[in-house]
């Protein structure tokens, strides 16, 4: 017996065992490992369907968002916009009143400095008057009493000097 005479009884007695092991395998193995690798399949497609909806669903939201984005800064471009022009008005008011205010003290420093330099005139005038006429009195030896002729003389004197300067 040896490899190229094989014992019959051994032969068929292999042959029978493998036929029984291959159709136990045919009936009932391979229908669950069908059934398995079937279920593997719809898993993996199905995960993959549930990923391209969560991606299309990302980039909707991604989508959302950067029109969002874009409507803020716009929205916050024009905030900008109007807090320079408002600056700008309030900017310009500030100058106007503060111009205003510089003009209207500058208006009552001419009429209190027209006011004070009147004044002064008089008072001016008033001493000139009486060192005048105390000066006549010395020249004259005795003294001024007609002080109201000698104001009307310096009064003559005092708008004949200003028609002077005038001219």
């Amino acid at each position: 017996m040896g490899p190229l005479k094989p014992n019959v009884i051994e032969l068929i007695a292999g042959l029978i065992t493998f036929l029984a092991v291959f159709a136990a395998l045919a009936k009932v193995l391979l229908p669950r490992i069908d059934k398995t690798l079937a279920e593997r399949e719809e898993a993996t497609t199905g995960a993959l369907e549930r990923a391209g909806a969560v991606q299309l669903d990302a980039q909707r939201v991604r989508a959302a968002y950067q029109a969002e984005l874009t409507a803020a800064r716009h929205e916050a471009s024009q905030i900008r916009q109007a807090a320079l022009e408002e600056g700008t008005a309030l900017l310009a008011a500030v100058r106007a009143e503060g111009q205003k205010a510089r003009e209207d003290m500058v208006a009552a420093a001419t009429v209190q400095l027209e006011a004070d330099r009147v004044i002064a005139e008089a008072e001016l005038r008033e001493g000139v008057l009486a060192l005048a006429a105390e000066l006549a009195g010395r020249i004259l030896g005795e003294p001024l009493t007609d002080l109201d002729r000698a104001r009307a003389v310096a009064d003559e004197f005092f708008t004949a000097a200003e028609a002077d300067l005038q001219s």
